[in-house]
């Protein structure tokens, strides 16, 4: 969320299933092993060769039954959710050979690595941001495994290193997860995690001298950094360590009682002050951050996904002893509530004293921006009022009483400038289509900078000066790729009629004057799900599919997104998460329809909550599609609640110890949904589509056993548990090493499993390489 930085922290987008980044949408590779011989046995026999793979056996336990409102459902591969047994290792091992057998059969496996690394390899930098009297950005030269932080005394000085994170693993798989910079610009707190987890350690460096302190603190996930102005310390929310000498990031064990500390520079993390806490409500989340000003405490108390939150507020100036004078009362910071219930979202953009704006959903879908007096809370003044159509997705102050603000129109953004206390427009700014992927200012500063992306735009970073009667607009640098010539394609946007009715909005990026005869391979990437909208973004892998593999690749933005306001999001929510589902078939049907390709010439793409679209896609048309990628999805819709930070998506899917809620999940849960398509209502001989289920060892968001439970569930129904099956395609599991969800990625991991994913996709879909 653009207001992360001044604002509560937006904890439903953490927690939430992953979306793709804006660069590209890979996860990590994994490492080289030596073969089975089932797997060796195996290797060629892909899609079009019409001969099945060996899988190896697991174990099915048919004694494990539960019990479901009445309702009995078996769980043979209850095991699986073991990840240190000896047995889960083994089937791990076991997949992870039979997939390479079958990647290594994919001919343009290594011309897709050696392009997508090609095109990688430019320079990236994101938008610069002051503290203090000193700016910092973000840079790679190219191939650099994670982005370097940067510091310079002005915008023309010369930049110098601050935090190197390639420097801290040999492997890559360190990553800085979250930081903040003390108001002085003297004080640098970092937080780290390793191979993908979301457990994170915060650091700090001293920035005068790059020296670091003494300060470490452990067991922190889905928490921001957040300094009092005085420099003395920084709030951050932590949970109970989850055991004594476990590979963090591997354990399952469900995330509870996040609590708010207060850390004083120099201090043990055992010393630091408690602020919040709520033990009655263990699954509850927690933010906390001060104001711009300095002045007040806001917390944030999150219960799951959606965006609403309850609000509290402490005004720093009536604590008699400060903040470390709590330390030795051993209660909690004095919180007054300003709102006290989960009605809707409130997110502060600024406050004169007293008086705060916010940007908030309260009967307002598309959002509004309102100001209010807290000392005197009965009575809201809209400042800018929702849109009717267009939402509105972020306000922030700069300029002193102006507002940057980010309207979303059809999945495409819009920039103005407006005045904070009336609201009242001021200037449009000019904009290319495409998405706002930064916006860089306070509100003591006279210019903001702007980064942009799209389909075929890498990224520019724009700086607006507002001392001007009108805003100057400038490129401040550009991104741009070697041997990119963005002329010879074009992006579409067009509205597909859902199952309902309902127009679904998709982009489409292909090759100019592409003849539409039904026969071009086609990405079809979607998401739909908890408020997240998927806007234009750049990435090499999908530019190589086009130009490269003579591929389509098309955005399918269903209803469960944000891309039209929490009415959108509703309508795929719930008791209406079919409408997803829906959607989704639509468009792959509307795709055939309009000639751009056919059924065995699609692949459908996902990751996490677009992992759980895409499975429950192939278990009700199995014959639509010719390939399936799901990226660490959320498979086992009965159970995913008692797993790490599972129970924050009951607000987006409901809970199976509902009777009611049962019934919506039980229909489409991927893991219970395989059947047999040729003894369904299909056209005869149908199978699956070859299926590539992608996961990792230290996802602790979506764990691995979503995937690997269902990877077995597949290869038993329709593979091993009878002969001569028809499912020759295959069905295999790519699973990483020393990976997460996706955050933090190494380079090379994104361009490996890149290479892999769509290398399977060009096998499957019968595509030919062309330079």
């Amino acid at each position: 969320m653009l207001l992360l930085h001044k604002s509560l922290p937006h904890l439903r987008r953490v927690l939430t299933a992953r979306r793709p980044p804006p660069k590209s949408f890979a996860l990590p590779s994994p490492r080289p092993r030596t073969l089975t011989r089932a797997a060796v046995a195996a290797m060629g026999s892909v899609a079009g060769d019409a001969v099945r793979l060996s899988y190896p056996p697991a174990r099915r336990d048919d004694s494990v039954v539960d019990t479901y409102h009445g309702t009995q459902i078996p769980d043979p591969y209850r095991w699986l959710e073991d990840p240190d047994s000896e047995e889960t290792k083994e089937f791990v091992e076991k997949q992870a050979d039979l997939a390479e057998s079958v990647l290594a059969g994919c001919g343009d496996r290594e011309g897709l690595r050696r392009e997508v690394t090609r095109l990688f390899d430019h320079p990236r930098h994101g938008a610069p941001f002051r503290r203090g009297n000193k700016y910092f950005h973000f840079h790679n030269s190219g191939l650099q495994a994670q982005n370097v932080l940067y510091v310079q005394d002005g915008l023309d000085a010369e930049a110098q290193v601050l935090l190197d994170p390639n420097t801290l693993s040999k492997d890559g798989t360190v990553a800085l997860s979250t930081y903040s910079i003390s108001n002085d610009g003297k004080y640098f707190a970092y937080g780290l995690s390793e191979s993908g987890s979301d457990w994170v350690t915060i650091r700090v460096m001293r920035i005068a001298d790059r020296q670091p302190t003494s300060d470490k603190l452990s067991w922190v996930k889905f928490s921001s950094i957040s300094w009092t102005h005085d420099g003395k310390g920084f709030f951050y929310g932590r949970y109970p360590a989850p055991g004594v000498g476990l590979d963090a990031g591997t354990e399952t064990n469900i995330n509870l009682n996040q609590q708010i500390y207060y850390h004083v520079m120099g201090s043990d993390q055992s010393e630091d002050i408690l602020c919040w806490k709520d033990p009655e409500n263990p699954k509850y989340s927690f933010g906390a951050s001060v104001t711009e000003d300095g002045k007040y405490i806001i917390l944030g108390t999150y219960d799951g996904c959606d965006p609403v939150n309850k609000l509290y507020y402490c005004e720093i100036s009536s604590l008699p002893q400060g903040i470390e004078g709590f330390k030795e009362t051993k209660q909690m910071l004095p919180f007054v509530k300003l709102i006290d219930n989960f009605d809707a979202q409130y997110q502060v953009v600024a406050n004169d004293g007293d008086e705060f704006t916010f940007v908030t959903n309260k009967n307002a879908p598309k959002n509004k921006l309102v100001r209010v007096n807290i000392k005197n809370p009965e009575v809201w003044t809209d400042v800018i009022s929702e849109h009717e159509r267009d939402v509105l997705e972020s306000v922030d102050a700069v300029n002193g009483n102006q507002l940057v603000v980010c309207y979303m129109s059809d999945v495409k953004h819009t920039l103005q400038i407006r005045d904070l206390i009336t609201g009242n427009l001021l200037h449009q700014l000019p904009l290319e289509i495409g998405s706002v992927s930064e916006i860089s200012c306070r509100r003591e500063d006279k210019e903001v900078f702007i980064g942009f992306t799209s389909f075929l735009s890498p990224g520019i970073t724009y700086r607006c000066n507002l001392t001007s009667t009108v805003p100057e607009m400038k490129v401040f640098r550009e991104i741009s790729v070697p041997g990119f010539d963005r002329t010879g394609f074009e992006v579409k946007q067009i509205f597909v009629p859902s199952k309902d009715g309902t127009k679904i909005p998709m982009f489409i990026m292909l090759k100019k004057d592409i003849e539409l005869d039904g026969s071009h391979p086609t990405l079809l990437y979607g998401y739909g799900g908890f408020n997240i909208s998927i806007t234009p973004s750049f990435s090499v892998s999908r530019l190589v599919l086009c130009k490269n593999l003579g591929s389509i690749v098309c955005i399918a933005n269903i209803r469960g997104g944000g891309e039209y306001g929490e009415e959108w999001h509703k309508a795929g929510a719930l008791a209406k998460k079919q409408n997803c589902f829906d959607d989704f078939i639509a468009c792959a049907e509307q795709l055939i329809s309009a000639g751009y390709t056919s059924n065995k010439k699609i692949c459908i793409e996902g990751g996490s909550n677009g992992g759980l679209l895409v499975s429950a896609c192939i278990n009700q048309r199995p014959d639509l599609f010719g390939c399936a990628l799901a990226h660490v999805g959320v498979m086992d819709m009965l159970r995913f609640h008692k797993f790490t930070i599972g129970h924050a998506w009951t607000t987006d899917y409901g809970c199976s110890d509902k009777e009611d809620e049962f019934g919506w999940l039980i229909k489409y849960s991927p893991l219970h949904n395989v059947r047999r398509p040729w003894e369904q209502s299909f056209v005869e001989n149908s199978q699956y589509p070859a299926t590539m289920l992608l996961t990792a060892d230290h996802d602790d968001r979506v764990v691995p056993l979503h995937s690997l439970k269902l990877l077995a569930t597949l290869q038993y129904v329709l593979c091993t548990s009878t002969e001569d099956s028809p499912q020759t395609n295959p069905i295999i599991g790519r699973i990483d090493r020393k990976s997460g969800h996706g955050p933090g990625r190494p380079t090379k991991k994104m361009i490996d499993e890149a290479a892999d994913r769509y290398s399977f996709m060009a096998k499957m879909l019968g595509t030919t390489w062309t330079e």
